[in-house]
């Protein structure tokens, strides 16, 4: 790839990893496609960006909830000429609770925007980038993705989905230019926690920075990694490796217990 300035498409840009991200490929004197649920944040998000690092800034507010909205956001880029260099598919979220108890509409959405919206991106995107013979994608999962989730079972499974998605295409990718780095980073201090009423979980007591994963990320996307976990707590990173040696009964009890809110223990 040439040292020609890249245009970075992030999908929800707002807020910790997609804040972070975008700062870093501003920091490079990237222009940036920025996409988020809000339009109001986004302008002033745009507004910032464009000050502090004189890159040009677009904006296209999506709910990523509604199929359409995908198909919004690569329309936009081809109305306005805009080429796709780096793809970053940041935009997912999670909640707590009991799947049986949890309100059904709610992880119907979980599922639009972090399975549906993220393969609806790649398969708009990936095949302009491949034509060109370049491009650079990074498909934001989580360490979550490594194991079963009881009181978040459809968002881990939804992140396990986008770590086997990312790595079969990866492969396939091989040869063509193109590469797709699947990112699975620890706990990390975002509000994502607080939108999904996690804050009060023993799993997120402790939070790394996201300024800090985003820079490990985008790193590796650049090599053309295939995954990477930036910033997993130590504890956590020391127990992964028997994951899959241990019965799964006993990961799932401890899973549980891990995001069970603290007052429950008392």
């Amino acid at each position: 790839m040439n040292n020609k300035p890249k245009t970075a498409l992030i999908t929800g840009s707002y807020g910790g990893l997609g804040s972070a991200f975008a700062r870093i490929h501003a920091k490079n004197g990237g222009a940036l496609i920025i996409s988020d649920l809000n339009e109001d944040r986004l302008s002033e998000q745009k507004e910032l960006l464009e000050k502090e690092y004189s890159v040009p800034v677009y904006t296209v507010s999506a709910d990523l909830t509604k199929a359409e909205n995908t198909k919004k956001i690569y329309r936009f880029c081809k109305d306005n000429s805009l080429s796709v260099d780096y793809l970053i598919c940041n935009a997912g979220f999670g909640g707590q609770g009991s799947f049986a108890m949890r309100d059904i509409e709610k992880d119907m959405a979980m599922l639009a925007v972090n399975v549906q919206a993220n393969t609806m991106l790649l398969k708009l995107f990936l095949p302009d980038m491949i034509s060109r013979g370049s491009g650079r994608v990074l498909l934001v999962s989580s360490i979550s993705a490594l194991l079963p989730g009881p009181l978040q079972a459809v968002y881990f499974a939804s992140k396990a989905y986008l770590k086997s998605l990312g790595n079969a295409i990866w492969r396939e990718l091989k040869g063509t230019g193109v590469t797709l780095t699947t990112v699975m980073p620890g706990i990390l201090a975002t509000d994502f926690a607080e939108k999904g009423h996690l804050e009060d979980t023993l799993l997120f007591s402790k939070r790394a920075s996201p300024k800090e994963a985003a820079k490990k990320a985008y790193s590796a996307m650049l090599k053309g990694k295939m995954n990477v976990s930036p910033c997993v707590q130590l504890p956590l990173r020391l127990s992964l490796p028997f994951v899959p040696i241990l019965p799964k009964s006993i990961v799932t009890g401890l899973v549980f217990m891990l995001q069970k809110k603290r007052d429950a223990f008392i």
